[in-house]
């Protein structure tokens, strides 16, 4: 069955692989590597609806959930583990799940993703609800724990999407929406870890990063919801307060300190000359979205 998977096939540039210097073997990654941005982007609609399917879910209080093996559910354990730092969400809203459990982080536990039942389980004792979205990630597009669980979130009626790099995968038949990237043959047959895994890894970014910006947690292309939780984040806290500000360094920590190193909110006690207590009440009102807070025509 896995010869006629598209990332599994051989491939003809790549067959004096073993016959190369270290010079031509990374040549040879590198100019495949190309593909992969093209591949995904014959595919952006697919992550656009994905995108929007999500806001609604999560405005409704539905959580996230990645589902992987290997080193798909690695990534989706990537992607989750970012969300709290760079846009303040709390950890249950993008929550990952890996074939294996926290074992198969760290090493390979590569029957694990053979059970159907197990991601399933664990969706259960996470008290998947309708409400909720569930992202399954896997190469092949039929990886049986990954199946599960989509079969799964479907009986529940939660959002099911797949990211997979096969087209017309099995994954993407059962999900809602299928996002197949055809990413090929890989440099080394059937390692997805190489291009299936770059191109996993920017949907994975297009998906979070997308979501969190139709959420308002960015102003511009400033992260004004992180946590300054070390020097360097809270010298960036700082620096963003100053970008859309203009005031000094001083001024902004000030500021900064103030609204508890919420930069959101020292941005707007600032342009709108408010209280920390009001400012919390203008970006409640204003669903979170700092241009509307201050007035501004998000359209512009």
């Amino acid at each position: 069955m896995l010869e006629h998977l598209q990332t599994e096939q051989p491939n003809k540039a790549t067959e004096r692989l073993d016959r190369s210097t270290a010079l031509e073997v990374i040549s040879l990654m590198n100019e495949a590597e190309k593909s992969v941005p093209l591949a995904v982007e014959k595919v952006l609609p697919d992550i656009a609806r994905a995108i929007e399917a999500i806001v609604v879910r999560v405005r409704r209080g539905g959580r996230i959930f990645y589902v992987g093996a290997g080193t798909s559910g690695r990534l989706g354990i990537l992607d989750a583990a970012e969300c709290p730092p760079t846009f303040s969400t709390p950890p249950e809203l993008v929550q990952s799940i890996i074939a294996g459990g926290r074992d198969a982080v760290f090493e390979a536990v590569e029957n694990a993703e053979d059970d159907e039942t197990a991601a399933a389980d664990e969706l259960k004792q996470r008290h998947l609800v309708g409400k909720d979205i569930v992202v399954g990630l896997s190469a092949s597009g039929r990886t049986p724990f990954v199946v599960g669980a989509i079969r799964f979130a479907r009986q529940t009626g939660a959002l099911t999407i797949t990211v997979t790099c096969n087209e017309r995968s099995v994954l993407g038949q059962l999900s809602e929406i299928a996002i197949d990237v055809n990413t090929g043959p890989e440099v080394l047959m059937g390692s997805t870890r190489l291009k299936a895994g770059t191109a996993q890894k920017m949907v994975l970014n297009m998906l979070s990063t997308g979501t969190m910006v139709q959420l308002g947690k960015v102003y511009k292309n400033l992260m004004v919801d992180m946590k300054a939780t070390n020097h360097k984040l809270q010298v960036r806290a700082n620096r963003i307060v100053r970008l859309v500000t203009g005031v000094t360094e001083a001024e902004a920590a000030t500021a900064l300190t103030a609204a508890r190193g919420q930069v959101k909110l020292a941005i707007l006690m600032l342009k709108r000359g408010v209280s920390a207590e009001v400012g919390t009440r203008l970006l409640e009102r204003a669903g979170g979205h700092l241009r509307v807070a201050l007035g501004e025509d998000r359209t512009g």
